[in-house]
C-alpha cells in the first residue's frame, strides 16, 4: 500500500480538526488544547498512516476522537447545557449568538451517538461514508443516524425558538445544518 503524508496541508488539518473538536467541546481554550494535543500526536505517528485505509482526514479526526475522550476522562467534566439568554433588542450580532446558544443546548440534550454523528459531519466535515469507514458501519446506517439526529436537533430548536423570522440560514440554525 502507499503511504502518504496525512499533514501535507497542516491548514486543512489544523482546521478540521479544530472545527470538530469545537462541536465537541465548544470553541475555546479546550479545543485548542485538544487540536495541538491531536496534530502533535499525527506529527509523532504520521509514518504509521496508511492511505489504503482511510484519508488523511478520517485518520485525523480518529486520534482527536480519542484525544477527546482521554480529555473527558481527565478533567471528569459534567454535561452542561447553554441557557439562551432573554434578547434585548434585533442586533444581528446578539441574533447569531443566541442562535448559536439555542444550537448548542439543543446539541446538548442529544444522546452522545448522536452528538458524535453531528460533530463529525459538521464539525469535521466529513462524509457519511467517512464516518461510516471511521466508526466501522455501513455508511446507509450512518445517513439514517445522522437524518434522525437533525431531525431531532430541528424539532428542539424549533421548540425553543418558535418564532420563524428569527431564524436566519447560517452556522447557528438550523438551516444552515
Amino acid at each position: 500500500m502507499a503511504r502518504h503524508d496525512p499533514l501535507a496541508n497542516p491548514e486543512e488539518a489544523v482546521r478540521r480538526v479544530y472545527a470538530y473538536a469545537a462541536y465537541r467541546l465548544g470553541d475555546g481554550a479546550e479545543a485548542e488544547d485538544v487540536t495541538s494535543a491531536t496534530i502533535e500526536r499525527a506529527l509523532r505517528y504520521r509514518s504509521s498512516y496508511d492511505a489504503g485505509k482511510g484519508d488523511p482526514g478520517a485518520w485525523l479526526v480518529g486520534i482527536a476522537r480519542r484525544t477527546i475522550d482521554e480529555h473527558y476522562r481527565r478533567q471528569a467534566l459534567a454535561e452542561t447545557v447553554a441557557t439562551v439568554p432573554e434578547r434585548n433588542d434585533d442586533d444581528p450580532f446578539e441574533d447569531r449568538s443566541v442562535e448559536r446558544l439555542a444550537m448548542a443546548a439543543a446539541v446538548g440534550h442529544l444522546d452522545p451517538r448522536e452528538r458524535e454523528l453531528i460533530a463529525l459531519r459538521y464539525g469535521a466535515d466529513l462524509t457519511a461514508r467517512q464516518i461510516a469507514d471511521l466508526l466501522g458501519q455501513r455508511t446507509n446506517t450512518v445517513e439514517v443516524a445522522l437524518h434522525r439526529a437533525l431531525a431531532r436537533l430541528r424539532g428542539m430548536v424549533e421548540e425553543a425558538n418558535p418564532e420563524p423570522a428569527v431564524r436566519k440560514p447560517g452556522f447557528g440554525s438550523v438551516e444552515g445544518i
